[in-house]
This record gives structure tokens, C-alpha cells and sequence, in this order.
């Protein structure tokens, strides 16, 4: 469980009374691999690295010693950053403008529980193959996404439902569950030590859950993988989508680049198959009814517009439009998102009664000064 970048309210008030007669509609916005710090540091009232509520710990080697100046990754280094940095956060548009691409990180299940470190998010650096890049953070005051964010409601803690990357916090979005494989699959299986540090990585856990990366069974996936034992067996539990579906309540999950990718042109455009978490689901192959409820964006505005929008939403723009680095820049997803909440701003009956909830999958490996709390379920119960 990582710090979200975002956890974003807009269109109603959170202390609305009888809330089922004041909201009509309930759109998620999904955004890609960005940690609080990272985009949200020095936001007045927040807990931020700059006006930490506690101090926080400074980056460790393997060893546990403080580093006295943080390493910098490769590709970090080939995009023009210094070979070594201080050992604190700093700014990355002076190299790297909000308009570029920064290198991405690695975000995978095991690592990033190293890198929290027990809570003292110590280890990031160490545990990054980008290093010091995990450090930075970007001013994006003159934002959409700030001048939200300063308008209605920002919730500085607030975590990723799974450590890791994108596949297993969408599968967590949809289903609160991770996908069991079993210990007979080809696909490949962690190897850890007796401190679970990773001696070879790989999707599946030492006792077969998948939590990095694979492809779904049914198309559209990559093509690279054709073969079938490389590919996820179709999951038959409950989702929230068919949690709605039981209520009537009607819902769509809208992504960037759909339709290319059921055209079997995702790879072209790079559609992110992982990004797209109904089709893992049984219920929601090709010739299902369940189908239906997955659309491409171009299917959001249109329905807005005619009024046919469904009670509830979820919107993922396409990899270009989703702020992960390594192929999304900053500007371009904020671009996105003011388009999707004017849009519906643009049209006063329905922004009366909608709830905007804007939130991140993951952190992308880049620290934040904040570590989630570690608590059992049975202490909520």
C-alpha cells in the first residue's frame, strides 16, 4: 500500500446530507504512477516534504549508512540529469520540462515493500534502477490538477490498495482481491530469501499470486504474448461491476485507445492492456454481455453530450494521456483531465449533481516522505 498522488473530490460537497439524492453520477478519474511529493509538494495545509508534519529519514544504502550524495540512474543520467544529487528531494522541470517525459521507475510487488522499509521509506533510492530520480518532485502550481485540488478537496494520506505496480492496484480497484494462479503455472515465479528480499523477480509469488504484470487470456493483449500459458486464465469472481450490474445501476469503464486495441492495433499505439482490468473477468470476454460495458473514450464525450451517461464512470485516458513516466508527460494528462471535468462542468444540471473522484494507481517508485500504516483487517472489524 503506497501513497496515491491524488485523491480528488470535485462537482459536490463531501458533507451533503442523504447523499443517493444529491448525486446522480459518480465518474473515476484513474491516473497512472505518481506519489504525493512527487506532484503535491508545498501545497498549503498538506503534509509535504518541504513542511513535514515529522521529520522523515534520509535515503540508506544496502548497509543502513545515510548516503552522502544519492547515485543517479542511467537513464536518468542520458535525460540530463547530474550523476549525483543531495540526499533530499529536488526539482525536476529544471531538467526535464513538465512537457517531457521523465525516465520511468521500477514499481514491482516485493521492491517496493523494501523500499518502505518498515515505514522509514528509507530505501527508494537503493532499490530504484533509476536511484536518485526516485527523489524528485514537480511544481505544478499553475495546473488543472492544483487548481482542483485548491478547490475542493485533497487528501494527502491516502494509499494504493497494493504494493507494486498498475496490474494489481486496478485488479484491487475492481475486485479487492489479488488473482490466484497456483503453484503448476509456467509463468514466472518470484525467488525470495529469508527476508524476502528478491533474489529473482517475476510476476507470480512463491505461492502463486499474480502481482506484476501479465497479460489477460481473452483478447485484446499483447501480441508478444500468444502464447496462452503466458497469459492470465480468465477470473470468474464478482467485481464492482457486477455489483452495479445487480442494482441496475448502469456503469462503463471508458479507456483510451479501445478501440485500436479491439481493431488488434494496441500495440501500435501502445494501449496498456494491464491498464484495463475488466478483461481479465470471464464475465466480460468478447461476445458477452458484459462487453458492452467496455468503451472507448470517444464513447464518454459522445454520451455526455447526447445525455446518456451512465450513474457511474470510470475513465482511463490512453498511455500518452496518463502522467506515467516513461511515456506520459505531465502537461498531457493535466490537458486530459480539465477536458473530462469541463466537459461535464459545461453542462450545469448534470455538474450539480456528479461526484469527480480523481485518484493515482500507484506511486510509481518515487518516494514519498509519508509510509502507509501498517493494521490488520481484524482490527477494523
Amino acid at each position: 500500500m503506497k501513497k496515491l498522488s491524488l485523491f480528488l473530490l470535485l462537482g459536490c460537497s463531501l458533507y451533503a446530507t442523504d447523499l443517493r439524492s444529491k448525486i446522480d453520477h459518480i465518474i473515476v478519474v484513474y491516473l497512472e504512477n505518481r506519489s504525493f511529493d512527487n506532484l503535491f509538494r508545498g501545497f498549503e495545509g498538506a503534509d509535504t516534504s518541504d513542511k513535514p508534519v515529522k521529520p522523515y529519514s534520509l535515503q540508506v544504502d544496502t548497509n543502513g549508512t545515510v548516503y552522502q550524495s544519492l547515485p543517479m540512474g542511467e537513464e536518468a543520467i542520458k535525460a540530463g540529469f547530474p550523476r549525483e544529487i543531495e540526499n533530499k528531494p529536488f526539482l525536476l522541470d529544471s531538467t526535464v520540462s513538465q512537457e517531457g517525459i521523465t525516465p520511468d521507475l521500477i514499481h514491482r510487488f516485493y521492491q517496493n515493500q523494501q523500499q518502505i522499509n518498515s515505514g522509514k521509506n528509507d530505501r527508494f533510492a537503493v532499490q530504484s534502477d533509476e536511484k536518485g530520480l526516485t527523489m524528485g518532485y514537480h511544481d505544478i502550481r499553475t495546473s488543472a490538477l492544483w487548481k482542483y485540488a485548491s478547490e475542493y478537496t485533497l487528501c494527502d494520506y491516502f494509499f494504493a490498495g497494493a504494493f507494486g505496480g498498475s496490474f494489481l492496484n486496478h485488479q484491487w480497484l475492481i475486485s479487492a482481491r489479488t488473482p490466484y494462479v497456483g503453484l503448476e503455472s509456467n509463468i514466472s515465479r518470484y525467488e525470495l530469501n529469508a527476508n524476502t528480499e528478491v533474489l529473482k523477480d517475476g510476476i507470480l509469488t512463491p505461492d502463486g499470486y499474480a502481482v506484476n504484470t501479465i497479460q489477460p487470456y481473452n483478447p485484446p493483449y499483447k501480441a508478444k504474448y500468444s502464447d496462452p500459458l503466458l497469459r492470465l486464465k480468465p477470473l470468474e469472481y464478482d467485481t464492482i461491476g457486477d455489483r452495479l450490474s445487480d442494482k441496475n445501476i448502469s456503469w462503463s469503464w471508458y479507456s483510451g485507445g479501445y478501440d485500436e486495441a479491439i481493431a488488434l492495433r494496441g500495440d501500435q499505439i501502445n494501449y496498456q492492456y494491464h491498464h484495463n482490468p475488466f478483461l481479465y473477468f470471464a464475465r466480460y470476454a468478447p461476445q458477452t454481455q458484459g462487453r458492452q460495458h467496455l468503451k472507448d473514450e470517444k464513447e464518454f464525450f459522445k454520451e455526455l453530450e447526447e445525455g446518456r451517461l451512465p450513474k457511474v464512470v470510470f475513465f482511463k485516458p490512453s498511455a500518452e494521456n496518463n502522467q506515467h513516466p516513461g511515456y506520459a508527460s505531465i502537461k498531457a494528462a493535466d490537458e486530459k483531465l480539465s477536458q473530462i471535468v469541463e466537459s461535464v462542468r459545461s453542462k450545469p444540471k448534470l455538474w450539480k449533481k456528479s461526484l469527480i473522484i480523481v485518484t493515482y494507481d500507484e506511486n510509481g517508485g518515487l518516494w514519498d516522505h509519508v509510509a502507509p500504516q501498517k493494521q490488520r483487517w481484524n482490527d477494523l472489524l
